[in-house]
């Protein structure tokens, strides 16, 4: 079958579903992963014959859509920060939103030559704590989830992109376990991106994220929407060093409860950050001296 062919029956079977553009997309992302075969090529070559064995792929990737898998589940893979990662249904695919945490935290840290210590808190597909191991090569960095899948997907993640991480499996509810996983250890930087979308918000989401990423790392209870946020900002009262930072990706609609929360604590300088869409995405406190 020609690669022109499988172009024009995906547009075909997924236009009730997709927009043209975005269709589009989709193909010649599978056309670069499966051929290594981009837009100009095709259309300098339309006449491309793809094998049965390709062909295949391209059509069990068209049941896929159909069913509103997202494109990086269906690839296994994502660019986040400049760097590969390997995703699947255990964890999830990581956003732009977040690497503006990411770039956030590296210019807090732009003239700190210490070695520092940071810990990444419900680490998933270990997207922040990678990035911040290659973009801060001196730093010790620990990073945990309680879900088993997520962490081998984490560890190769690591390998991947050539970093050390320890990574621990533990319930960020549980903050009374931690202590015996780190010995006690003070951290220069504690970052957390938890479940923090709430039930009622179920009903604005797209079915594909909906549908396909793991609940447990979306969804929190709309009657105690900041629980993970609390226990982690109890921890880290104790367990940041002097001067530590807490970093924190939020929902956009609980800001000002955040603030709050900080304020409790007793953290100081903290700072709410929006994120490239203008909604309230991220915050910052730091612990007292």
């Amino acid at each position: 079958m020609k690669l022109k062919q499988i172009k024009d029956l995906f547009q075909s079977e997924l236009k009730e579903l997709y927009e043209v553009e975005e269709i589009d997309h989709f193909f010649f992302m599978l056309t670069e992963f499966y051929l290594s075969v981009n837009r100009l090529q095709l259309a300098l070559n339309p006449e491309i014959i793809v094998t049965n064995e390709k062909n295949e792929l391209f059509k069990e990737a068209l049941k896929s859509f159909k069913n509103y898998l997202p494109i990086q589940y269906i690839i296994g893979e994502t660019e986040f920060f400049g760097l590969p990662f390997k995703v699947n249904s255990s964890v999830l695919i990581p956003r732009p939103e977040t690497e503006e945490l990411v770039e956030w935290i590296l210019k807090r840290q732009v003239t700190n030559k210490n070695q520092l210590r940071i810990l990444d808190i419900g680490t998933g597909s270990g997207c922040i704590a990678i990035s911040l191991a290659k973009n801060l090569p001196n730093a010790k960095v620990y990073a945990l989830d309680i879900s088993n899948d997520a962490l081998k997907i984490a560890i190769k993640n690591a390998q991947l992109n050539h970093v050390n991480i320890e990574f621990i499996k533990a319930n960020i509810l549980n903050s009374n376990a931690w202590n015996s996983e780190f010995k006690n250890l003070k951290f220069d930087i504690i970052v957390s991106n938890p479940p923090y979308v709430r039930e009622l918000e179920k009903e604005h989401m797209k079915s594909n994220v909906l549908d396909n990423e793991p609940h447990l790392a979306l969804f929190v209870d709309d009657e105690n929407p900041l629980k993970f946020y609390k226990a982690i900002t109890q921890y880290a009262v104790d367990n940041l060093s002097t001067h530590g930072d807490l970093f924190f990706e939020i929902n956009e609609y609980l800001g000002s409860q955040m603030i709050q929360l900080l304020k409790n604590y007793n953290f100081n300088d903290i700072e709410l950050k929006q994120d490239i869409f203008k909604k309230d995405r991220m915050i910052k406190g730091t612990k007292k001296g």
